[in-house]
Formats: structure tokens, C-alpha cells, sequence
């Protein structure tokens, strides 16, 4: 073999990985987080191939994680249809969230308890059912919604609401599952250490942007679009103003279905596309399948 042979060959050894560098794009990042809550989840997964029918809407409108309601005491054939419907989920690559609600459990004592022995039944049900579990806790507190609390400016619940955040997730990092908690655009109006008090309670946070537009308004889709892009920049601003580091929630943006009607996928493509390179943004929500669902249901009637 020519020695000048066996130095090109050697060069290309070298040089290959340079070139592949060149060649092949740059990992991309993970896609934004796409939710959607399910309430009543025991009486439409009673319903024939529900859980099918929820797989493929969401497969149609590019939802990968489902916050599904669970009540406090599961019946064996709601465990079963939550079984059934983990699994078909997972096969189509959705992550699955148990969705618990409190409207007191900032209070310590009963209140407190009643939210995390919920939280312990979703790891007990994880223990029987390995192999198709719930990935994450959805918590939607609302302390706010309370006669005492309500108000601008008024976060006296705040440091309960932080402390009933961080004892659920006490729970859940030790068992391998996520935490995400609703929030009012009112807690983002606190002053700086009670941001980040907020921000660093849970790795992640969804902002509910609720009531910017009403479908009933008259406003073109690009007067609303604006509107929307507008009042989130300016909540992403102020949540993270002055904050830095690594242990800060990530956020997603909430909407409804009675803001925009049919609008509502357009306006959530409209959320990735302006805030998809914002590095505290994590996706959107859209609240709910329920509403998805109401409109057959008074057709049938």
C-alpha cells in the first residue's frame, strides 16, 4: 500500500468530524409543552371508546400532555378507565398529569392534608400501576378565588399557597414525577423575593391568560393576535424581571375557549411562533376539552 495512500486515509479519519459537525444540524431543543385539561374525567371516560376519542383530538390539535381530574377517592372503574386511558396516551408519546384542586389548601392543617394524602393516592396508583402512571401532578389551587384574598395587590395567601407547592413537591421528586401549577396573572405583580419565592416553589408554572378578548368582541384575528402576543410579553417580563439562574419554573400560557371561539388553535400557534426562542417559555394550555365536547353534547340533546 503507497504511504500517500495511507495518509489521506488517515486524514479523513481526522477530518470527519468536522465535516459531519458542519453537515448535521445542531440537536434541537424539546418541543413546547402543548396541555390540555379534561374536568369530570369519571364521567366522559365512562362513555364508549372516550378514551380513543380524546387520543385522537388530541392528536389533530398537537396536545402532548393531558391534565386529567381525579377525584379524592377512585373508584375501581374509574381506576380502570384512567389505566386505559394512560396507556393509549403513552403509546402516542402524551404525557399524562393528574389534575387535583383545592381552593384552601394554602391553609396548613386540614386543608394542607386533604391536598397531599390526594397527591399520596396518585403515587399509591402509580405503585400498582408501573407501567402506566401518571408522569406529573397538576395543581390547580385557587386561594384567590375566596372572599378574603380577592382584591389587586392582595397575596396574603402567597406564602401558604408557595408552602402547599413545596410540600407536594417534596412528594413528587422523590417518586420520579413532575409538578405544574396554575397561577393568576395577580401573583405575578408581587415584588422580587416574592417571585422568586414563587418561580423556585415548582419547575413549572401555567399562566392563566384569561379574558384579554371575547369572542363576542368583533375584533379581527390580527387585533387579537396582537393583544395576546402583547400582555404575555409583558407577564414573561414581569415574572422573571431581575431574576436569574437555573432552578426558575419554566412557564406556559393558558387560553381559554370563550375568548376566541374557533380562533383558539390560531391564537396557540400564535403563542409558539412569537415565544418559542424565549428561554423561559414552555408552551401553551388550552382550557378545556370539556368545551371542546359541550357543543355535541346540546346537540344531542
Amino acid at each position: 500500500m503507497q504511504p500517500g495512500f495511507i495518509r489521506s486515509i488517515v486524514l479523513c479519519i481526522f477530518c470527519t468530524p468536522f465535516f459531519c459537525g458542519l453537515a448535521l444540524p445542531a440537536f434541537a431543543a424539546d418541543p413546547p409543552v402543548h396541555g390540555l385539561w379534561v374536568w369530570k374525567s369519571p364521567t366522559i371516560l365512562e362513555a364508549s371508546r372516550a378514551a380513543e376519542a380524546l387520543r385522537d383530538f388530541c392528536q389533530s390539535e398537537g396536545i402532548n400532555e393531558v391534565y386529567v381530574s381525579v377525584s379524592a377517592r377512585t373508584e375501581a372503574a374509574e381506576e380502570s378507565h384512567l389505566v386505559q386511558l394512560i396507556a393509549l396516551l403513552h403509546r402516542s408519546n402524551i404525557r399524562v398529569e393528574a389534575l387535583l384542586s383545592s381552593a384552601d389548601a394554602d391553609e396548613p392543617g386540614k386543608h394542607r392534608e386533604k391536598l397531599l394524602d390526594h397527591v399520596r393516592e396518585i403515587l399509591q396508583f402509580n405503585r400498582q400501576h408501573s407501567g402506566d402512571r401518571f408522569d406529573g401532578i397538576h395543581l390547580d389551587i385557587e386561594p384567590q378565588q375566596r372572599p378574603e384574598n380577592k382584591g389587586p395587590g392582595n397575596l396574603r395567601f402567597l406564602p401558604g399557597l408557595i408552602d402547599a407547592f413545596g410540600e407536594v413537591r417534596a412528594l413528587t421528586d422523590r417518586n420520579r414525577l413532575t409538578v405544574n401549577a396554575d397561577i393568576q396573572n395577580k401573583l405575578l405583580k408581587g415584588d422580587l423575593n416574592e417571585r422568586k419565592m414563587l418561580l423556585s416553589a415548582v419547575p413549572r408554572l401555567t399562566l392563566m391568560l384569561y379574558e384579554l378578548s371575547s369572542s363576542a368582541d368583533g375584533e379581527n384575528f390580527e387585533k387579537q393576535a396582537d393583544k395576546l402576543r402583547n400582555s404575555a410579553q409583558k407577564f414573561l417580563d414581569m415574572a422573571y424581571d431581575g431574576l436569574e439562574g437555573q432552578d426558575l419554573a419554566k412557564m406556559s400560557i393558558a387560553l381559554r375557549t370563550p375568548d376566541y371561539a374557533d380562533r383558539l388553535p390560531a391564537m396557540l400557534k400564535t403563542l409558539d411562533a412569537s415565544f418559542q426562542q424565549n428561554p423561559h417559555y414552555l408552551g401553551w394550555a388550552r382550557h378545556s376539552y370539556n368545551d371542546y365536547l359541550k357543543p355535541s353534547r346540546d346537540a344531542a340533546r
